[in-house]
């Protein structure tokens, strides 16, 4: 616990998941394995660079192997530290439990800020640290796959990939070491945008149901909806893209390090993504009016809040200045346990991080399963599906031409009718299915138990209750 009394990212993921435990009849040996973290490696290596050994010191934890391999990112930052990686793992479990994808629970970090590096400079820092754990087996395609997080993307997962291939020649499921890897490379379509577009889904799925909109106070569509956006990173920029682009919702605003962007009609959000790329912030940018106090706007009045940078940006001291009905975490642990009780109280309806960020994880699982088949989705039956869609195309023309009718298509739907589903297309209709079963798992239980009075508790109840039975079936 803080001097504040605000409790650690740790202590918040552990008191949400003591909150969901109360409620269920696990066994308190059973309810304990789930909770705690298996083993945490820290590796300190150096590396040669700019005339002199630099150290640096890494983290990989394990939360869980109820399944394996398990599964979870690696991030570089300045502050990363042993009680966040092992929170990060533990939310990692919940998260594939919630969304049905069997893997434990697994995170890295390396405690280095990489805009301090030159790319051939963080080539060095990253084989060397992939070669440490490699060699301790915290690197498989059968027992612990990394991949993105905060501060490391594509280039980074095909360095992994690349170091794991090396060390292992004959090991013809390399490329299933990591995810996250650029398409080219042993990737899949649609992982770079996935976390954002799962976030989209989530609250598409939300907005189908009138029950969960009227306990925010919120009714209609996405449509017209007012989005204040923090952190316009990868998971912020494709979520707000999404959002404002296809489901007609106006992103309001948008904070970052250097303040906050704002416009009630509307942010052009690919304009601020190039501003904040060409000048590092988004001071100065034309597409709104800008304030340097960025993170209170958090507290300006909105539909729906969309924290989507780093944990513990919404706390005890600004929980209850929150104005926004709905708030859906695309950031891990964006929310602290004090800042939740004091929302849960007003009645703000959260949708929890182990469901809205989970789409990084469930199509890090299609490319997984990518890689260990060693063939694209799509491959085998896209054109068998547009050769069966144009003979009915062909006949219904047919019957138009003999019959005299006079029956014509609708413009461009023989084009878009004979498309065969592509790798991203099924990986996006993969994303949603997951999305959208994950979620009504929640709300069943929200809704169908007195005692369960948020979707954060009910999808920890999910996730907890999927992890306790894959443990008695093993015989634990």
């Amino acid at each position: 616990m803080s001097a504040t009394g605000e409790p650690s990212f740790r202590q918040s993921v552990d008191l949400m998941f003591n909150r969901a435990a109360a409620l269920m009849d696990l066994p308190p040996g059973l309810e304990e394995k789930i909770r705690v973290c298996n083993a945490t490696y820290t590796v300190r290596f150096g590396v040669r660079l700019r005339g002199e050994i630099r150290t640096f010191t890494g983290y990989r934890s394990v939360h869980s192997e109820h399944f394996e391999p398990a599964k979870g990112g690696i991030r570089y930052a300045p502050n990363v530290n042993q009680d966040e990686v092992e929170a990060l793992a533990a939310l990692m479990t919940y998260k594939c439990a919630l969304v049905e994808a069997p893997f434990g629970g697994s995170k890295g970090g390396l405690c280095i800020d990489p805009r301090q590096y030159e790319e051939h400079e963080l080539e060095q820092i990253t084989r060397r640290f992939a070669y440490e754990l490699i060699k301790r087996d915290m690197i498989n395609p059968a027992q612990n796959v990394p991949a993105p997080d905060m501060g490391t993307g594509e280039r980074e997962m095909a360095i992994i990939a690349d170091q794991f291939a090396r060390m292992n020649t004959t090991d013809i499921n390399a490329k299933a070491c990591v995810t996250g890897k650029p398409p080219h490379a042993g990737g899949i379509r649609g992982r770079v945008e996935a976390t954002g577009r799962g976030v989209q889904y989530a609250l598409q799925e939300f907005f189908r149901h009138a029950d969960d909109m009227a306990a925010a106070g919120l009714t209609g569509t996405l449509e017209g909806k007012r989005i204040i956006v923090q952190g316009l990173g990868n998971v912020g920029y494709h979520a707000a893209q999404f959002l404002s682009t296809e489901d007609g919702a106006l992103i309001t605003h948008v904070i970052e390090r250097d303040g906050v962007i704002s416009n009630p009609k509307g942010l052009n959000i690919n304009a601020v993504r190039d501003w904040i790329a060409a000048h590092g912030g988004v001071k100065g940018c034309p597409e709104g009016t800008y304030n340097e106090e960025g993170l209170k706007a958090l507290e300006e009045e909105c539909d729906i809040l969309i924290p989507a940078a780093i944990e513990g940006v919404i706390n005890m001291h600004n929980a209850a200045a929150i104005k926004a009905p709905l708030i859906i975490e695309a950031a891990n642990g964006p929310v602290t346990a004090g800042a939740d009780e004091i929302l849960r109280h007003k009645g703000t309806v959260i949708i929890p991080d182990l469901y809205a960020n989970a789409g990084g994880v469930t199509v890090s699982y299609f490319e997984w399963v990518k890689n260990l088949s060693h063939i694209r989705f799509g491959r085998m039956q896209r054109r068998q599906e547009e050769a069966r869609h144009l003979l009915i195309v062909n006949e219904l023309e047919r019957l138009s031409k003999d019959t005299g009718i006079g029956w014509q298509l609708t413009p461009n739907f023989k084009e878009k009718y004979l498309r065969g589903a592509d790798e991203l297309e099924l990986v996006r209709s993969g994303l949603d299915d997951t999305m959208r079963d994950a979620y009504q798992s929640m709300r069943e239980v929200w809704h169908s138990r007195n005692d369960v009075t948020d979707l954060r508790t009910a999808g920890f109840m999910v996730a907890i209750g999927r992890v306790a039975a894959s443990y008695r079936a093993k015989g634990l």
